[in-house]
């Protein structure tokens, strides 16, 4: 369950790291649906890294495809948004990056579904 733990602390560290840098030196720079957009993407890998943390102590998250599904889930839906936020800021066009964001959000959904199932199921036995 260690990389449950690794996942966990590594996407809160980081979700802080950000929420201040946007809060301080992002504030002045994005509009305001852009900087919401930024703070939304720091919510979901602060949920995500608590959620893996708290997983790291149940003998139900032994599944390796929960693991997969929220560490892909953040990092295609947090970091798409973090890479389409940061590109209104530079020249470059990273509008492809897009359509990443739904899948990383459909990765959590199933994540969170195979858990559900997972505790129903062990609680049936």
């Amino acid at each position: 369950m260690r990389k449950f733990s690794i996942a966990g602390v590594s996407f809160a560290l980081f979700a802080v790291i950000l929420g201040a840098f946007a809060s301080h030196a992002l504030k002045d720079h994005f509009e305001v649906g852009v900087l919401q957009s930024f703070e939304a993407g720091i919510r979901y890998m602060m949920y995500h890294g608590l959620a893996l943390l708290i997983l790291s102590q149940m003998s139900v998250a032994q599944n390796p495809w929960i693991f997969r599904l929220f560490f892909w889930g953040v990092i295609f839906f947090s970091f798409s948004i973090f890479a389409l936020c940061l590109g209104k800021l530079t020249i470059y066009d990273l509008s492809w990056v897009g359509p990443i964001t739904p899948i990383g959000g459909s990765l959590l959904i199933i994540g969170w579904a195979m858990l559900l199932w997972k505790i129903i199921k062990n609680k049936a036995e």
